[in-house]
């Protein structure tokens, strides 16, 4: 069994090309290490520049607004030329014209924080997500295209996992260098201690734009052939709009990228103010959080490797402890106290069933994950301490899934229509910033603790969605036991 695991990835060493893909990966690490980060930066932008929870949340909305508005631009911009702009300017020179927007905005962090301007520091978030938004649309194909298609969803989740490393150790590395000098008589961190790091990170941008400049990834976009058929014999569609699971599937995107952001948002808030946790010590949690999608993540990666049944059910099980073991490993290499944390690992069986409950099937993975997130909110919201603490985090765990579940219903079907429906997916990506908004002015006339309500209401649509989509589909003669899903965002 082992001799026949080393012989597959051996086999998948061969196919796939490392000179490029290694180098595309730092990419997906970038996505992960922002996005986790801004929830670093929410509470100290809310006690320097004394901002409500709802007005704290525009950081938010400004960094995942950005990635619709960049989609928007590159649309309008393909049109205007009347060719699509990364078949015009190639896969390489996209990644690093979007390297380099990003790298741009990170430059404002410098005048913000002397100026000490909110709307400064959010306009830098703002063109950084510009940054990532036109990344987003070369990487994720270009993933597939520098190995074999039938081990490309293997490189998109080991993809995802690089990402997930991101969220997992950026809010310690940002909190390290925003608090590292601190003492425990002064945690009130000064803007100016902000504008380092994202100079360092933007510093970090450019060198891996010239590194890419320097590798072997492909110049030169391939020419996607598209089904040019309705899937559904005489039933002609006209707009990606006219099937129902796609424009109910971009609801459910919407409202899972926003809980996923909005819960790991307002929690260092919650744990400040209801539980008296000072900022400074807010980040292994916040590390837990999205340390808890890559948990997640790595277990459904499993299916990914052609494996007997046997060492499948065993790796279901090592994955996820393996995973939680890198998240202990940063947080003892960061001087964090671990003993708050162990316990958590029997949190993760809870996972483990539900993804063994699951079968491989995507919409009734998104069923029994909902169920199992709305479970975890309604218990952090009447519970407290510790153990609501750890319920909030959970959330992590059941958001990990839902990404390729969601993407993989919502697209199928689509026929010649797919990558317009691909396309509006990924615009929906701004329920990140709508909803964490949202949670936070419920925060403000309620409380932290009742605002994720807010959560228990997305994951209910996404409950909804995943039962009435099946009906959808079947109707169309789709049989959902044999869709795949694709890689986690």
């Amino acid at each position: 069994m082992f001799a026949k695991f080393l012989t597959n990835m051996s086999n998948y060493s061969k196919q796939t090309n490392w000179g490029q893909f290694i180098p595309l990966v730092t990419v997906f690490f970038f996505w992960g290490f922002v996005a986790a980060s801004n929830d670093i930066l929410i509470p100290v932008f809310q006690k320097a520049f004394k901002l409500s929870q709802t007005e704290s949340m525009l950081v938010q909305i400004c960094f995942y607004v950005a990635y619709t508005v960049g989609s928007l631009i590159y649309m309008v911009v393909s049109k205007g030329l009347k060719q699509d702009l990364i078949n015009k300017i190639g896969y390489k020179n996209g990644l690093i014209l979007g390297l380099l927007i990003s790298a741009a905005g990170t430059l404002l962090f410098y005048p913000a924080a002397n100026m000490a301007s909110f709307p400064l520091m959010i306009s830098g978030l703002f063109i950084v997500g510009l940054g990532f938004s036109l990344q987003q649309i070369v990487a994720n194909p270009l993933a597939i295209e520098v190995g074999p298609t039938e081990t490309g969803s293997q490189r998109l989740t080991m993809a995802g996992g690089i990402n997930n490393l991101g969220t997992t150790i950026g809010p310690l590395i940002v909190s390290f260098a925003i608090f590292g000098s601190a003492t425990a008589a002064n945690t009130e961190a000064s803007i100016e201690s902000v504008k380092v790091p994202y100079l360092m990170l933007g510093v970090a941008f450019v060198l891996v734009a010239i590194m890419l400049k320097f590798s072997s990834l492909p110049a030169i976009t391939p020419t996607i052939i598209e089904d040019t058929d309705d899937v559904v014999p005489g039933d002609h569609k006209t707009s990606a709009f006219q099937y129902p699971q796609l424009v109910m599937g971009m609801i459910a995107i919407f409202v899972y990228v926003g809980v996923e952001v909005s819960t790991a948002s307002n929690l260092p808030a919650y744990m400040e103010k209801s539980l008296g946790f000072e900022t400074k010590d807010v980040a292994p949690y916040i590390s837990l959080y999205w340390a808890s999608l890559m948990i997640g993540r790595w277990t459904g990666a499993v299916e990914a490797f052609d494996l007997s049944a046997g060492f499948k059910k065993i790796l279901r099980f090592l994955a996820p402890y393996l995973a939680f073991g890198v998240f202990l490993l940063v947080n003892a290499i960061a001087k964090h106290d671990l003993s708050p944390f162990y316990v958590y690992g029997a949190v993760i069986i809870v996972m483990i069933i539900c993804d063994i409950m699951s079968q491989g099937n995507p919409a009734r993975m998104l069923l029994i994950f909902s169920i199992a997130g709305m479970a975890a909110l309604l218990i952090g919201m009447f519970t407290s301490g510790m153990v609501s603490v750890y319920a909030f985090t959970s959330v992590g765990l059941f958001c990990s899934t839902l990404w390729p579940c969601i993407f993989a219903l919502a697209i199928n079907g689509l026929g010649k229509h797919t990558n317009q429906g691909s396309g509006l997916l990924i615009m929906m990506i701004m329920g990140g910033g709508i909803v964490s908004i949202i949670q936070g002015y419920v925060a403000d006339l309620t409380t932290i603790h009742m605002s994720y309500m807010v959560g228990v209401i997305c994951f209910a649509y996404l409950a909804f969605y995943a039962v009435r989509v099946t009906g959808i589909l079947k109707s169309q003669g789709i049989d959902l036991d044999k869709i795949s899903k694709g890689s986690g965002h």
